[in-house]
Order: structure tokens, then C-alpha cells, then sequence
């Protein structure tokens, strides 16, 4: 039997069950909606969450916003194909985690109030810097919703036996649809609590598949490992470097950019960053990042595992059939540890999975809508709309905060139907390729500023505008003119070939140009650094002295 047949024959199985549990999840999550909803609509609460987490909820919380659908699908999905090439997400993935650690959450909590650019402009003009941040931020929060968006449209093409078209449209406007509801009515509080169900929902079906893949080889990863090899069609070539990227010098290079987009690119993504504004103190961000470490690296370290599993039980050549990018190899090796099509068994399991996969992706997208919209309205509009802000002064009244969460929450509109848009194109690519390419645009455009920022006392307005837009403006172009945009049969546009640009990931070129900008901008800006004003800064970030 084909891969496409087997799947349609048990595809109706699937679907009641499936869709039965998730209509539990997303009731939970829109109880919850309501509930916060009924709270006080202030800035501080929408944006975050009235700063009253604590740092296990935080912790949570950050690792649902970090553990989408491109780490429970793609990942795995990747590995399942590659061996041990895939394994570099889920290296980079982690290791990330420890720069964000080390180098920002404690500062970001002491120097910001709801979004990026607060930190940005800490010490600098506010309009030019939050203009910047505000307009990269929004880059790649689409981006990365983007990737999310391909995953429910995956998922929901499997659970209908990969055949309509129709359907998995519908299931990413209905994606869209929810995560713009979840933000405009319940805002920060209603997100974060989401977050942290979706995390204790996926942790759970992690660990259960995982188990029940290590006792089908009663717990000898030597036995999975070998049934993988032959699960491949690969060899052991499955388990070596280079089957992914090591064909040729740019394949080779691709490894060596999407390492860095991983491993630099966490540290600048939006959503991740207004976490840590949602806890009362710095210490409590700090702790933050350590509950987020335990939980998303034993994630991370379980993947593995899934990955390997299906490509033992499964097969690649299955799981390449039911989706070119491996986007459902997780749903289909639960089908086979439940006994198989047609099994009580099977379809329980992949149902439940199934479930866990949406309320993944719904909870992830939720946080990534939230934190672009805050930075149009507290960002972008804030700059363009507010006199006030233009003399870089701040207005807290209490009508310019209503205002604010007002703006917010029509351009959660705007920004879900503009990912709505962009998914329906990106359908044949594996999700966490695509969350790579928006971690390489977030460490190209925000990192170097952020840094700059914190660190370097000589850094100026004019610096931090270039390093945004030094690294923001290569690094799409440079997308836009790879193979992944055209020129190949699964690119973007397949029928074109306009790609000058021969590597898939634009980082080991974007970043360093984005570090570069800071520093040129600096060197040349007409106007010195204001020492005293770094200070302040340096002594704020440090110390949490006039932290909001």
C-alpha cells in the first residue's frame, strides 16, 4: 500500500477523535480568554500580564513560546530524513539558551518596559531607534508565524489524508483566526496562561512517545539507532555529517550560517524577550531562563529520540511521502507505536498527538502576535503618532495607554492576516527551515543593536538605526534571492529561477553585515555618545535601580 493510501484510509479515523480533543483544548484556551479578559485593560496589563508571573510560570510560559511547531514536527521531521545532520536544530536550539542566560534576560528586564526597543532607545533619540526596532520586530514575528502556520496546515493535511487543499487552507485561517482572538481579548495574561497548558500538554506527549519508542528496543539506542540506518534507505551514511550539508562548499556553509542563526538568533526574537517583562524583578527573570533550560533542553534531548524512532518505525521514504519536509513524522510514528492504521491503538494515539500539535502551534502563535503588535502600538505608533515621544519624552496617562492597547489590537489583526497570506505560500517547506531563516533575520538586525546597546558606551542613535537596518535589509534580500525563493522545485515560487544568492540561510553573511553597520554608524555619527546617559544605563541594567 502507498503512502498516500494508507493515509487516506485511516484519515477518517483520525479526524473525529482528533478533532474532539481539540475542541477541548481550544475551549480551555478560550475560557481562559474570557476570563482574563475581564481584567483591567492597561498597558501594563496587556502587554504584560500586570508583571505578576513568577519565575516557574515564567519559565513555563517562555518555553511554550520556544517549543513550536518547529520543534515538535519539524525537528524531528528533519532528523528522520537526515540523521545526523537534523540534529544541528536541536543543538543550535539549546545552546542558544545559554547566550540569552548569560548576556540579556537579567539587563533586558532592568532597561525595558514592554518591547525591544525600550531597551533600544534607552539611551538613545526615540523615534529613529523605535522606528527601526519596532519595523524589524514585526519582520520577524511574521516570519516565525509563518513557520507556525505551515505546521497546522501539515498536520491538518495528514489528519485528512494529505488530499485537500481546501481544508488546510482552511486550517491556517482558522489558526489565524484564533490566535488573533486569544490576543485582543486576553492580551499577556490570557497568553502566558496558555502558554504554560500548552507546555505541560506537550511535555507530556513527549515524554510519552518517548518512552514508548525507547521500550520498542527495550531501552538500547544502539538497537534504534542501527533499526534507523536501515529504516533510511540511507546507510550508515544516515548517521554521518554531510547528508544534508555536505554535498558541496555551499551546503557546507548553510551549516556553518544556520549554526549561527541558531545559536545567536534567540537572544532578538520579540516574543521571547517580552517575557521576561512579565515577571516583577530581574532576579525573577534570571530564574526564568533556568526553568526554561531544564524543560526545553530535556525537550530538545527527546526529539532526538522521535526523530531517530521514525525513521526505525516509520521509515523515511514513508515519512517523505506523507510530507516532502518530514513535517509529520511525529503524528505518524505515535500511529505506528499505537499498533498501526486501523488499530484502536494507533488512532488514539496520533489523535492525541494530533491535538498536542495544535494547541502547539495555536499557543506559539498567540505570543508571536502579541509581542509584533506591541511593537506597533507601543513601538511604531508611540514614534510616529505621539508628540511627546517625538522629544523623548514618555506620556503615562492613562489615555495614551488605552490608546496604546487599542492600536495593539487591530494590528494583531493586520499582522495574523498578512501570515495568514505568506503561509499559504511557504506549504512544501519544513517549518523549522523556515523558523531558521527568521531566527538568521533576528540575529542579523536586533542582536548586534542589543548588544551594542548594553555593552558598548561609544554606541549612538545613528548606530543602532544601522545595525537594525544593516542587518534587517541583507538578510531579506539575500533570502529573496536564494533557492529558497526560486529556482528549485520545492522553493517558493518553482516556476522562476531569479536565486544569485547559492546559500539557503543568509546569517554567515547577514550578521556579521549587521555588526558591521553598528560599528561603521558609530564611527561616523555626527553626534558623540552621551557618557552619562550610558551610565545610567549600565548602571540601571546592572543593579535594577529605576527598573519599571
Amino acid at each position: 500500500m502507498t503512502a498516500a493510501a494508507y493515509l487516506a484510509d485511516s484519515a477518517g479515523e483520525h479526524q473525529g477523535l482528533a478533532v474532539v480533543l481539540f475542541t477541548v483544548f481550544v475551549s480551555v484556551t478560550l475560557a481562559i480568554t474570557a476570563w482574563a479578559g475581564r481584567q483591567r485593560s492597561s498597558s501594563v496589563e496587556f502587554f504584560a500580564g500586570g508583571r505578576m508571573f513568577s519565575p516557574m510560570e515564567n519559565g513555563f510560559a517562555i518555553s511554550g513560546d520556544y517549543m513550536s511547531a518547529a520543534s515538535f514536527l519539524g525537528i524531528s521531521g528533519l532528523i528522520a530524513l537526515y540523521g545526523y545532520d537534523g540534529l544541528l536544530y536541536s543543538v543550535g536550539f539549546l545552546v542558544a539558551w545559554l547566550v540569552v542566560l548569560m548576556l540579556v534576560a537579567e539587563l533586558v528586564r532592568n532597561c525595558g518596559r514592554y518591547t525591544l526597543a525600550d531597551v533600544l532607545s534607552a539611551r538613545m533619540k526615540q523615534r529613529p531607534v523605535r522606528i527601526a526596532a519596532g519595523t524589524s520586530s514585526v519582520v520577524v514575528s511574521v516570519l516565525y508565524l509563518v513557520a507556525q502556520m505551515v505546521g497546522a496546515s501539515s498536520l491538518v493535511g495528514l489528519l485528512l489524508g494529505g488530499e485537500s487543499t481546501a481544508a488546510r487552507t482552511w486550517a491556517v485561517i482558522g489558526c489565524g483566526a484564533l490566535m488573533v482572538f486569544y490576543v485582543t481579548f486576553g492580551g499577556m495574561r490570557a497568553t502566558t496562561w496558555i502558554q504554560i497548558v500548552k507546555t505541560v500538554l506537550l511535555m507530556s506527549g513527549t515524554v510519552l512517545l518517548t518512552v514508548m519508542v525507547l521500550w520498542r528496543f527495550h531501552g538500547n539506542v544502539d538497537d534504534l539507532l542501527r533499526s534507523a540506518v536501515g529504516g533510511s534507505g540511507q546507510g550508515h551514511a544516515f548517521l554521518a555529517p554531510g547528508l544534508k550539508y555536505g554535498g558541496s562548499w555551499t551546503s557546507r556553509l548553510d551549516f556553518v550560517s544556520l549554526g549561527l542563526a541558531l545559536v545567536l538568533g534567540t537572544a532578538g526574537l520579540p516574543h521571547i524577550l517580552s517575557r521576561f517583562y512579565t515577571v516583577p524583578t530581574a532576579r525573577s527573570a534570571r530564574q526564568s531562563v533556568v526553568w526554561a533550560i531544564g524543560l526545553i533542553g530535556a525537550f530538545y534531548l527527546m526529539t532526538i529520540v522521535l526523530g531517530f524512532g521514525a525513521a526505525a518505525v516509520v521509515g523515511s521514504d514513508t515519512v517523505r511521502s506523507s510530507n516532502a519536509a518530514g513535517n509529520t513524522a511525529v503524528p505518524l510514528l505515535a500511529e505506528a507505536l499505537g499498533g498501526g492504521a486501523g488499530t484502536t491503538g494507533g488512532t488514539v494515539l496520533f489523535a492525541i498527538v494530533g491535538a498536542v500539535a495544535f494547541a502547539t502551534i495555536l499557543a506559539v502563535v498567540a505570543g508571536i502576535t502579541l509581542a509584533s503588535s506591541a511593537s506597533v502600538a507601543h513601538d511604531l505608533y508611540t514614534a510616529l503618532r505621539r508628540p511627546a515621544a517625538r522629544h523623548g519624552r514618555r506620556d503615562p496617562s492613562e489615555a495614551m495607554e488605552e490608546d496604546e492597547v487599542r492600536v495593539a489590537r487591530f494590528a494583531a489583526v493586520g499582522i495574523g492576516a498578512v501570515a495568514i497570506a505568506l503561509s499559504l505560500l511557504a506549504q512544501d517547506q519544513n517549518i523549522a527551515f523556515l523558523v531558521g531563516l527568521a531566527f538568521a533575520v533576528a540575529a542579523s538586525a536586533n542582536l548586534p543593536a542589543l548588544l551594542y546597546s548594553l555593552f558598548w558606551s561609544r554606541f549612538t542613535t545613528r548606530g543602532s538605526v544601522w545595525a537594525i537596518y544593516g542587518g534587517l535589509v541583507p538578510a531579506l534580500l539575500l533570502v529573496a534571492l536564494s533557492p529558497v525563493v526560486s529556482g528549485r522545485p520545492d522553493a517558493l515560487f518553482p516556476g522562476v529561477d531569479f536565486h544569485i544568492f547559492p546559500l539557503e540561510n543568509p546569517g554567515l553573511i547577514s550578521i556579521p553585515l549587521g555588526f558591521l553597520a553598528g560599528w561603521l554608524g558609530t564611527v561616523l555619527s555626527p553626534e558623540p555618545a552621551d557618557p552619562k546617559r550610558f551610565a545610567e544605563t549600565e548602571v540601571r541594567s546592572l543593579t535594577g535601580a529605576g527598573a519599571v
